[in-house]
């Protein structure tokens, strides 16, 4: 293609001088530069852009269409480059967050609230990455961080780590297992597991716990909410497992109980998923500097889940 932007910006610069000189010195050029571009472009097409015996110069039909098209076009790359600049300087951006949990946007909507308060200008868009692999979508740059307790070795990904947990087994008070200081995978093979409603290969409890010591529990109930596993656990209709972020907020509402699970307890830490580099640009670190700094968290249900 041999028309050019710059070819653009000297048509239209022309047009609204009405004259070569003062076109070339607003484009900070020399007239003779301009006369040569602007013949260049009428050879290419073998048309006359301007009549040249008028004066002031007047357009042909031919430079009306190529003035109208920079008309058009121009202020949208002007907008396009402007908006590049204030992304790579922070100013604006777009952060798709897919959080690898199945209940957790009560803890993200406080997060996001204080979020668009100090980057308003930053579109945030977020999916659950439960029905999809989220961090081949990062890689392919369809969404932008990924929450996640699964860190990969990736040369094109930064897990940025942002607190550590501690599952642990919730029981109620009458529960026989109460009276042990630690529960061992042998504990809850006559035990109903309440989980989440996710495969087994993304639940910690399985993958860490139970299936290394060959234990399967008597049977696994499901539930969508973390307050409904709750109520069932508080009526003894079985027990679960949770990281220590979800219970600290659930005891304050609660007399369940909580034990370890082992005499070293399973532990774990989330992170933050982002393509590498962009863990460095000023609005990304300051999600993940609030993500940091959030007390309670969401349930987990990365590959894997607790």
């Amino acid at each position: 293609m041999y028309l050019e932007l710059r070819h653009l910006r000297s048509l239209l610069a022309i047009q609204q001088a009405n004259n070569l000189v003062r076109a070339a010195e607003s484009l900070h050029i020399s007239q003779s530069a301009l006369s040569h571009q602007i013949k260049a472009l009428e050879n290419y097409f073998e048309l006359s852009l301007f009549l040249r015996s008028s004066k002031p110069l007047r357009l042909t039909p031919a430079g009306q269409s190529l003035v109208a098209l920079a008309q058009q076009v121009l202020p949208m790359v002007a907008n396009v480059e402007a908006d590049l600049h204030r992304a790579a300087q922070g100013d604006a951006g777009r952060l798709h967050i897919a959080i690898e949990c199945h209940a957790c946007f009560e803890w993200l909507m406080p997060v996001l609230d204080a979020y668009r308060e100090q980057w308003p200008q930053i579109e945030v868009d977020i999916r659950v990455g439960v029905s999809f692999d989220p961090i081949p979508a990062l890689q392919k740059g369809e969404i932008d961080l990924v929450i996640s307790s699964d860190p990969l070795d990736l040369p094109d990904v930064v897990f940025e780590p942002l607190f550590d947990y501690e599952a642990l087994l919730v029981l109620a008070p009458a529960h026989p297992l109460a009276k042990k200081k630690f529960i061992m995978a042998s504990d809850l093979a006559d035990e109903t597991l309440i989980t989440y409603p996710v495969k087994r290969q993304r639940l910690d409890v399985f993958t860490r716990f139970l299936q290394p010591a060959g234990v399967e529990p008597a049977a696994v109930r499901q539930a969508d909410l973390t307050a409904v596993i709750l109520l069932l656990v508080a009526s003894q209709r079985g027990v679960a497992v949770l990281p220590d972020w979800v219970l600290r907020e659930a005891a304050r509402r609660s007399s369940l109980t909580q034990r370890p699970l082992t005499k070293k307890g399973m532990h774990g830490t989330l992170h933050a998923a982002v393509r590498k580099g962009e863990n460095e640009v000023a609005f990304v670190q300051d999600f993940i500097g609030l993500a940091r700094g959030t007390a309670v968290w969401p349930e987990v249900v990365s590959g894997p889940e607790l």
